[in-house]
């Protein structure tokens, strides 16, 4: 098969012809139809991720059709379509029979413990646990797209943040998984405030549901003009870019009792941000990290997208190539552009 490959990390991946796989005897082989780019696939090129082993294939965010399954898989054959969390639980340990499978103590992740989707085939294990069936309706390229930032998004507005309607929510960063939680908090009746740096962004935030908007390259102070806004703070915030600045004013401007979910990835440099414990203690905030999503919760989330109270659809940014697959990865160490971009032609 053809796959995305790098040798070394933070060099430049190639386009390489690579066995296929072969599926675990619980496991399933898809051929990927669309697989989005998402930033964690750069912080694992960059070498970020101690669970990586080189030569690797990258790719997490995928959907596709099963093309084979192994003997003990009961529940999928060939011919499916199918996605699949991007933290694959292995369903026998303690946090998976207690439900939690995105925590899975033995988890594996295609694109970082295994070979990835920036390839025409993947394998995906513990098949009965993890894929999601997928609408018929649904285009593979809108399913890519939940597979990490949408999914993850959902779990931290409506399952950690325990958003409520009428509630404040700061999203500090709108790219994939910020312009994902504020489509979401607002279709649980929160009044969102969109944070980012760039003005096309924001004003795309407001058609998906902000109701107000910050740029905090003209903002002086981020955490004032929030507590402005909302008249004493949010109740829930989420840093969605990763950043030990967003990170600190995400948790700085709640109000008493606030929640704080971090959902963008803090590694290398960024691992141990400054915190403003004083304010944890003495308003009696929550922080919470939000880490994808079980398969078995994905249902109430594709009930509202049938709906239509969520449209993720609107979220699909540029659609390449394989091919450029690798230029694409190496640029997202910068800022995105709107909306998840999307590999749909291999």
């Amino acid at each position: 098969m053809k796959a995305v490959v790098f040798e070394k990390f933070g060099e430049a991946p190639t386009i390489q012809t690579v066995p296929d796989p072969k599926p675990a005897a619980d496991g399933v082989v898809i051929k990927v139809e669309a697989t989005g780019l998402c930033r964690s696939d750069w912080h694992g090129w960059m070498g970020h991720d101690d669970g990586i082993t080189l030569p690797h294939v990258p790719g997490h965010e995928l959907a596709g059709i099963v093309v084979a399954a192994g003997k003990q898989v009961t529940r999928w054959k060939a011919g499916e379509r199918v996605t699949v969390p991007f933290a694959v639980g292995c369903g026998r340990c303690f946090e998976c029979n207690s439900g939690n499978h995105q925590v899975c103590e033995h988890q594996t992740q295609p694109g970082f413990t295994g070979w990835g989707s920036f390839a025409e085939y993947v394998a995906i294990e513990h098949a009965d646990t993890n894929l999601v069936r997928l609408p018929d309706e649904m285009e593979f390229a809108t399913a890519a797209s939940l597979g990490c930032r949408f999914v993850t998004s959902f779990r931290a507005i409506v399952d950690q943040g325990r958003v409520t309607p009428g509630e404040w929510v700061a999203v500090h960063g709108c790219g994939g998984v910020g312009l994902s939680a504020i489509m979401i908090a607002s279709a649980m009746g929160a009044n969102v405030i969109a944070i980012d740096l760039t003005d096309e962004k924001l004003d795309f935030a407001k058609k998906i549901g902000a109701v107000a908007t910050i740029n905090a390259s003209k903002t002086p102070n981020v955490v004032k003009a929030v507590k402005q806004i909302t008249n004493g703070g949010a109740h829930m915030s989420m840093d969605a870019l990763g950043h030990p600045t967003t990170s600190f004013n995400s948790i700085a401007n709640l109000r008493r009792r606030g929640r704080h979910v971090q959902v963008g990835l803090m590694l290398g440099e960024h691992a141990r941000p400054q915190v403003p414990m004083d304010k944890v203690i003495a308003f009696e905030l929550e922080i919470l990290g939000s880490h994808g999503m079980q398969a078995y919760r994905y249902q109430a989330m594709m009930d509202m997208i049938r709906n239509g109270k969520l449209k993720p659809e609107l979220l699909v940014g540029k659609r390449i190539s394989l091919d450029e697959a690798p230029a694409a990865l190496m640029a997202m160490g910068g800022f995105e552009g709107i909306g998840i971009g999307v590999v749909t032609k291999f």
